[in-house]
């Protein structure tokens, strides 16, 4: 768990973000219109999932679904999704599963997924109508409508239209580094209703070593150990995922049992 030393860094404080202004000019002016936009979008919006939803919004229009979604080009895309996918199939996933993938985005994951699963098996969830849109088009494009997806918008974390014990796979990348304590602790709080016995929920995170903090109400960093007992005030088991620090992904990663 050393083995990435931003772990150490608590990017919240105004001595780190001088330093890294001064290392990387050219990235201060676009953090001034996030700033802008931060500000703007939290007197608008009532919580932190209609404040999310926005700032998706603004990015697919601003970039592109896929930069919307942390790719910085489809190369990228298609990389970070072959990565999360092998990932899966060497910890045994098999075409049986059935699957649910929280915060799918424009199936990066999804699309690889659906064509591997049994139809029907795959069900993707995600906050953001327009990036739903572009996880359409991706079904479309790729030609995988007959293996019948599932493709919903959500306005929490609850699966209350979900249905008992139902998933073997469970799967969030990039959904926690991005929310507030509140988000995780009900998603943590119901994911075992829905998570068969012998299944698993694997989670990324952006990990801390130092204060948890945020960065602007975007950007989210958590001790493990705080995730772990989290997981545990609701029954389940979250083990920290060292193999996954070997993909040099810059998140890590938990498994939550039941």
């Amino acid at each position: 768990m050393q083995r990435q030393p931003y772990v150490k860094r608590r990017r919240s404080r105004l001595s780190y973000q001088l330093t890294y202004a001064l290392r990387h000019p050219g990235k201060v002016w676009p953090h001034l219109r996030r700033m802008t936009r931060d500000a703007r979008l939290r007197a608008r919006t009532a919580d932190h999932v209609s404040y999310y939803r926005e700032v998706m919004r603004a990015d697919i229009a601003e970039m592109s679904a896929d930069g919307a979604i942390g790719s910085h080009g489809r190369e990228s895309w298609l990389r970070i999704g072959k990565m999360q996918f092998d990932y899966l199939r060497a910890h045994g996933l098999a075409p049986r599963d059935r699957v649910l993938d929280i915060g799918c985005g424009n199936l990066r994951l999804g699309w690889r997924l659906i064509e591997y699963l049994e139809p029907g098996h795959y069900y993707g969830v995600d906050i953001s109508p327009e990036i739903l849109l572009a996880a359409a088009d991706t079904v479309a494009r790729r030609g995988l409508q007959s293996r019948l997806p599932h493709l919903t918008v959500v306005d929490d974390l609850t699966f209350a239209f979900l249905p008992d014990e139902h998933f073997t796979v469970i799967h969030a990348h990039s959904v926690f580094s991005h929310s507030p304590i509140e988000v995780i602790d009900e998603c943590l709080r119901h994911v075992g209703r829905i998570l068969h016995p012998d299944g698993f929920f694997d989670f990324t995170f952006d990990r801390t070593e130092k204060v948890e903090h945020h960065v602007l109400r975007e950007d989210f960093y958590y001790r493990t150990e705080t995730l772990v007992n989290l997981a545990e005030r609701y029954g389940l088991t979250a083990r920290f995922m060292d193999d996954w620090e070997r993909t040099r992904h810059k998140q890590s990663k938990l498994r939550v049992t039941r």
